[in-house]
């Protein structure tokens, strides 16, 4: 690329708030450069619960805008995202002396009807004490409800949206800082750490726990607006019980904390809600599980367990950052989710546009909100178009996820369904352009071969080990540290 060249919008971060506005403007006809210092999804936005869902306990914080947009949300995602966003049951044990039974019914009528359903089947009360909902539950527990919502995986969605605005004409830049950056005239003229200069119309920063700094330090921007920095934290154990099923347990001291199946092997458990007092910067921006966070959830799981889990057998534990807009809230967990644009413009020109708080439910609604504060400066612009549109992976036609998985395996009969299952699973129907001639190559162990390394490289922006054991894939959980090094050894050629 020449030096100087003038975009329309600069997007700093590469999480799933940036990336989903680089392709919504994309898509609109703006001239799209999106910058992102470290890896695609490198901090919050790889670091979730995996799930999309309204947000059941919100609903006690009297969130309902933000319940009602995150259910209408939780419905586009299933149609435009389905090889990446899937259906779930959640069971919620009844525990009387923590929440009683007239509350929960309000709650999930209310969780059933405020927005729009028309995939997911509505909450029931269920009998705990007998198959399916049974499986690993202390024998007490008798009563509870289920409800649904979906799981996702997140740093995938996240590819899914740089992907497909590079496709729409986006240029994205991973490994890739906005040095700083000023205003000229009608413009900003922004220096990137590999030197180029460009200049854009807007920028918009996304750049998570880090929006202050970006905005203050890097865009020499004033800003009263603060960002509350919350960890949550989570932990993988073995399978802790039998089902595709969901659990959300009530805790004693009024949160919630989610089981949840996690591959075939796996449960999730989490989250926290614990202050942060500071974030580091990529590459080592990972935040940390404290011991205290993994006590705090065996704990909340084993009041409801048969089998207790313990700190000595967690496999995995990770944490995220979430850059929550500071609302005046003593209590993290009371924070509001929702989020907040700030738009500082300078005479009517060259805005820059701050992304505070969201969720991952709702990172597509937010990026429509962001383009409409930019909409007065861009005369013409497009209309909205991302609730319509399925990304490449997810778009099944007239057939559905099972159909469409189903003919892949039959188009690529010569390989076995193990090898060709968590392929179609990451990239949908994407995944003939992975497999190619078939020819896979080496097998690295865990599902992951010498061709969708080299895909993830190619087309995915992979450069580490850690990208595509971790992010592009989950295949370091299941590696053994022989196999871990071979696939560093390889992405270090």
């Amino acid at each position: 690329m020449p030096r100087g060249v003038v975009y329309d919008l600069l997007v700093i971060g590469g999480g799933i708030n940036g990336t989903g506005i680089a392709r919504d403007a994309a898509g609109r006809g703006l001239s799209t450069l999106l910058v992102e210092r470290g890896d695609l999804a490198g901090a919050t936005s790889s670091s979730s619960s995996k799930l999309i869902h309204g947000g059941l306990r919100y609903l006690e914080q009297y969130e309902f805008k933000l319940v009602r947009e995150a259910l209408a949300e939780r419905e586009i995602l299933l149609r435009i995202a389905g090889h990446l966003v899937w259906p779930a049951r959640f069971v919620m044990p009844h525990v009387p002396e923590l929440r009683p039974r007239w509350m929960i019914r309000v709650g999930l009528f209310l969780y059933d009807h405020l927005a729009r359903r028309s995939v997911l089947p509505p909450s029931q009360a269920v009998r705990l004490d007998a198959p399916p909902y049974a499986s690993g539950l202390k024998r007490e527990l008798k009563h509870g409800f289920v409800y649904s919502d979906c799981r996702v995986d997140d740093a995938r969605l996240v590819v899914a949206n740089a992907v497909d605005a590079r496709a729409r004409g986006a240029r994205i830049l991973t490994r890739t800082e906005c040095v700083s950056a000023r205003r000229v005239g009608n413009a900003w003229r922004a220096t990137l750490s590999d030197g180029e200069d460009i200049e854009a119309r807007a920028i918009v920063n996304a750049a998570g726990p880090w929006v202050k700094k970006v905005l203050n330090e890097h865009l020499r921007q004033p800003s009263s607006d603060a960002v509350r920095l919350v960890r949550g934290s989570h932990i993988l154990l073995r399978r802790l019980y039998e089902g595709d099923h969901a659990f959300i347990l009530q805790n004693d001291d009024r949160r919630v904390v989610f089981m949840i199946p996690y591959g075939d092997e796996h449960t999730l458990v989490g989250t926290t809600d614990v202050p942060q007092n500071d974030v580091a910067e990529p590459p080592a921006a990972a935040a940390l599980a404290t011991d205290a966070e993994v006590e705090y959830l065996c704990r909340a799981v084993n009041r409801y367990l048969a089998r207790p889990a313990r700190a000595q057998d967690v496999v995995w534990r990770y944490a995220g950052v979430r850059p929550l807009y500071d609302d005046g809230s003593s209590d993290p967990s009371a924070v509001t989710r929702d989020y907040t644009l700030r738009v500082d413009e300078d005479a009517g020109a060259a805005p820059v546009l701050s992304v505070f708080g969201g969720k991952i439910t709702t990172y597509r609604r937010l990026a429509e909100h962001a383009m409409e504060r930019l909409a007065p400066y861009f005369p013409g612009l497009k209309p909205a178009w991302t609730a319509r549109a399925p990304f490449p992976g997810s778009d099944f036609g007239a057939a559905t996820r099972v159909e469409a998985r189903d003919a892949f395996f039959a188009r690529h009969a010569n390989l076995p369904a193990a090898r060709l299952r968590p392929i179609f699973r990451r990239h949908g129907m994407q995944a003939d352009a992975v497999v190619g001639d078939g020819n896979l190559g080496e097998d690295y162990g865990a599902g992951l071969t010498e061709r969708e390394l080299r895909y993830f490289v190619d087309h995915e922006w992979a450069r580490s080990a850690e990208d595509v054991l971790w992010r592009r894939t989950k295949c370091g959980l299941l590696m053994n540290e022989a196999q871990r090094a071979r696939v560093r050894q390889v992405m270090g050629r």
